[in-house]
């Protein structure tokens, strides 16, 4: 599922395609991709709106939307596992998975393609009660290394599940997770609670930042940005789908294990379990 690097480089790509157009009309091939169920009340709330706004929230891409100057709800889109949005000529082939087309006024399309189906699309008058359990965002200011232990200190859960958790912080998901307790060097199943704050400032550094600058990870044949390209960081991964391979830091081989329900991937010797048995380890290593 695209996780957010891949979502914030999606929001970023379409914003010069879309912002100052207007939606003209439109297509709903299957009819459930629309969250209301109502393909022709989600057009009519689109048609004759202008984009002002184009950007994320956790997973989400999020369409602002006017007429004649005054705020007329909102587009927003979840891609789940394989969705994507293109901004292409009509002529453009959307291929079998097409799910949604609208037109916009300087002639071109929005594309919403998605091969399973999951992708869901939404117009909203207001976003309060479709974003109402979302955590903070870890690219905001306020998101900062205090705020961020305060949260970790509150809860006494295990770290892994905690940081997917989207009401604790939005938009992380399985793979930028694991990469990022690897650069952090904490055990998955870590308490969050025990965690001090030189612990928290290295997760909080570690979390997403080398992959939003490589546009997201294309693991597989189906996230591509709204140019068509694939994403760049699948090939920085450390821990993520290297199950038996060697730790680039120190050789010993990647584990596979199960965490919440979500495969995990990680280094035993660089991420131990007792947070003592890591404090020594990194003591070592900088001597």
């Amino acid at each position: 599922m695209p996780e957010l690097p891949e979502v914030e480089t999606v929001a970023r790509l379409l914003r010069p395609k879309l912002v100052g157009r207007a939606f003209r009309g439109g297509e709903v091939r299957w009819a459930r991709t629309v969250e209301s169920g109502e393909p022709e009340a989600f057009l009519a709330g689109l048609r004759g709106a202008r984009c002002v706004r184009v950007w994320r929230r956790a997973k989400f891409v999020v369409v602002d939307l006017e007429r004649r100057g005054r705020p007329a709800g909102h587009l927003v889109c979840h891609l789940r596992m394989t969705g994507r949005l293109h901004v292409e000529k009509p002529s453009f082939d959307a291929g079998p998975h097409l799910r949604v087309r609208i037109a916009l006024d300087d002639g071109r399309e929005l594309f919403f393609i998605d091969v399973r189906k999951f992708g869901r699309m939404w117009f909203v008058r207001e976003l309060d009660a479709l974003f109402a359990e979302l955590g903070p965002e870890p690219l905001d200011d306020a998101f900062d290394v205090d705020s961020f232990h305060t949260a970790l200190r509150a809860r006494s859960r295990l770290l892994k599940p905690l940081l997917l958790d989207q009401s604790f912080v939005a938009g992380l998901g399985n793979i930028y997770v694991d990469e990022s307790l690897f650069r952090a060097r904490l055990h998955p199943l870590a308490n969050a609670a025990r965690l001090d704050r030189a612990a928290a400032e290295r997760l909080h550094s570690a979390i997403l930042s080398a992959a939003i600058a490589r546009e997201g990870s294309s693991f597989d044949t189906f996230y591509r940005t709204p140019e068509g390209k694939p994403g760049g960081f699948q090939d920085e991964f450390q821990v993520y789908d290297r199950a038996g391979l060697p730790c680039t830091n120190c050789g010993a081989p990647i584990v596979r294990t199960v965490v919440g329900q979500r495969g995990t991937h990680y280094c035993r010797a660089c991420q131990p379990r007792s947070l003592k048995r890591a404090a020594r380890a990194r003591a070592s290593r900088s001597k």
